[in-house]
C-alpha cells in the first residue's frame, strides 16, 4: 500500500480489519501441525499465511462438533497417568448431577447479561479451553479485557487462580467473570440466580444435585466448580515414557528436551516435576520482566500493520493510540495486595496441554513455544524486582528445538474425549419461555 494515502481513509481500513481478523494474527496454536486434528480441535481460524495475498480460511466447520458424552467423574477418582488425586473439598464432593449441571452452565449463554456469552465462549473446549485467536478476552459486546484467557485444564489442582491469584477456590473463582463487566457483565449475583430460577430448563435440576437446594450463590458456584475439577488431562507421550516406562512414547530430541528442561535450562524450578507426578507449576507468582516492559513501554515510534492478506503499511504509534482504547496498565499481583515488591508477579501456568494454548504469557503477546523458549533464553526483561529464578540460559538454536519438541509432548491423551464431551453440551438457544424472549422482561427489574 502506498504510504502517502490519506491517514483518514488507512484508519478507516484499518479500523474495519481489525473487526475483521479478531485483533491479533497467530501463526498456529502449535509448533507442530501435526500436533493439530483439524476435525475435532484448532483455531477457528488460525491465520496461518495470513501474510500472503492468496489466503484463504481454515474455519471449522460447526456441523463438525459431533458431541459424545463421557464419564467425566472418572477423571475425579482416577486422573489420568502422570497427575496425582484430585483434591476435592469435603463440603462439595463431585457427583455426576452435580457434573452435568456445572457443564450446563458452564455453556450456557443466556447466563450473561444479554443472553449470548458464556463461560465456554472464552474458554471454548476445541482450542485448548482458552482462545487461540486473540491475544488477550473479549467479553459482551466485544468489549476486551487486559489478560490472556488462561486455559482450564487441570484447573483442580491450583490454589491460586486467575493470573493474579486473586482467589483461591473454584467455587468462589465462578463469581468474577458473571460479573465482570467485560466478561458477562451481570449487574448482581441475585440477577444470575433470578435468572436461573426463571430458566425453566433448570427447573428441579439443582434441587436434585443438592439435596433438595435450589439455585444459590452457593450451590451455583458448587456446580460450576464440579464440572471443572473433571478436566484433568494428562497421559501424554510425555507420562507415557516418563511414569508409564515406555521408552518409545517419545522421541529422542523430546527426551534430550526433557533434560534441559530440568537441567541447563532450569525451567523445572518453577513448572515443577516430581516423582510419582507432575503439574508443571509452582503454583506460584512470578516477575519475569514482561509485565514490567508493557507498563515502561513508549509511545513513539512506528507498527507495522497488515490491512489484508497480503497488505501491509507503517503506523505512528501515537496515530494507533488515537483511535484506540487507552490500554490499562497491568500490575499482577500487585493489584490484589498493593505491595510494591509484588509488582508484575504473575501466576507459574502448568505446561501441560501447552502446544494447544497458544498464545503465551498473561497478556498473551508471544505467539509460539520457540518464542516463549527465546524470552527466557535472553533472561527476560531486566527490571530491579525480576525473580532471581529468571537468568540468560545460554541455550544453542538445537537446544531450543529441543525444548520445544518435549513440550510438544505433553498433550494429554485424554483431550479429544474431553473435548466431544463439551461438545454434547448445550449452548443455551433462547426459547420463548426464556425470561428474556423478545426482551418481555419477566425478571420484572
Amino acid at each position: 500500500m502506498n504510504k502517502s494515502v490519506p491517514v483518514v481513509k488507512v484508519l478507516f481500513v484499518f479500523c474495519i480489519a481489525l473487526l475483521v481478523t479478531a485483533v491479533s494474527f497467530f501463526p498456529g496454536f502449535a509448533d507442530d501441525p501435526g500436533m493439530q486434528n483439524k476435525v475435532i480441535f484448532g483455531p477457528g481460524d488460525d491465520k496461518r499465511g495470513y501474510e500472503s495475498a492468496d489466503y484463504t480460511t481454515n474455519t471449522l466447520d460447526l456441523q463438525k462438533r459431533i458431541g459424545k458424552e463421557a464419564d467425566l467423574i472418572s477423571f475425579v477418582r482416577q486422573p489420568p497417568l502422570g497427575l496425582p488425586p484430585v483434591p476435592v473439598p469435603a463440603e462439595n464432593p463431585v457427583s455426576t448431577k452435580k457434573i452435568l449441571l456445572g457443564r450446563k452452565l458452564f455453556f450456557d449463554r443466556r447466563l450473561s447479561i444479554n443472553d449470548t456469552f458464556s463461560c465456554g465462549m472464552c474458554h471454548i473446549p476445541e482450542q485448548g479451553f482458552t482462545n487461540n485467536e486473540i491475544e488477550t478476552a473479549v467479553g459482551v459486546e466485544g468489549r476486551t479485557g487486559k489478560r490472556n484467557t488462561p486455559t482450564v485444564y487441570n484447573v483442580a489442582y491450583f490454589n491460586k487462580l486467575f493470573h493474579d491469584g486473586r482467589e483461591s477456590t473454584l467455587e468462589q473463582q465462578v463469581w468474577s467473570p458473571f460479573l465482570a463487566r467485560n466478561e458477562m457483565a451481570n449487574p448482581s449475583i441475585g440477577y444470575v440466580i433470578n435468572k436461573i430460577k426463571a430458566i425453566r430448563e433448570y427447573d428441579g435440576l439443582f434441587e436434585e444435585a443438592f439435596d433438595g437446594r435450589g439455585p444459590t450463590m452457593e450451590t451455583v458456584g458448587m456446580a460450576l466448580a464440579n464440572y471443572q475439577r473433571t478436566l484433568n488431562s494428562a497421559d501424554s507421550p510425555f507420562d507415557r515414557w516418563y511414569y508409564g516406562k515406555e521408552k518409545g512414547a517419545v522421541s529422542e530430541q523430546a527426551k534430550r528436551g526433557f533434560q534441559l528442561f530440568t537441567g541447563k535450562g532450569g525451567c523445572s524450578a518453577c513448572h515443577l516435576v516430581k516423582e510419582e507426578y507432575a503439574l508443571f507449576s509452582d503454583d506460584r507468582l512470578h516477575n519475569t520482566g514482561l509485565g514490567y516492559k508493557e507498563s515502561m513501554r513508549s509511545g513513539s515510534g512506528t507498527t507495522s500493520v497488515q490491512l489484508a492478506p497480503g497488505i501491509f503499511t507503517e503506523l505512528e504509534n501515537t496515530v494507533i493510540q488515537s483511535v484506540s482504547r487507552a490500554k490499562e496498565n497491568d500490575l499482577g499481583l500487585y493489584e490484589v495486595t498493593e505491595n510494591p515488591n509484588d509488582r508484575w508477579k504473575f501466576r507459574t501456568p502448568s505446561l501441560r496441554n501447552v502446544a494447544l494454548t497458544a498464545p503465551y504469557m498473561h497478556n498473551g503477546s508471544i505467539y509460539t513455544l520457540r518464542d516463549v523458549i527465546d524470552f527466557y533464553n535472553r533472561g527476560g526483561i531486566p527490571n530491579e524486582i525480576l525473580s532471581p529464578l529468571i537468568r540468560p540460559l545460554h541455550l544453542t538454536d538445537s537446544e531450543v528445538e529441543d525444548l520445544v519438541a518435549f513440550l510438544n509432548s505433553l498433550t494429554g491423551g485424554n483431550v479429544t474425549t474431553l473435548v466431544t464431551d463439551a461438545f454434547a453440551a448445550p449452548v443455551g438457544d433462547m426459547g420463548k419461555d426464556d425470561p428474556n424472549w423478545t426482551h418481555e422482561n419477566k425478571l420484572e427489574y
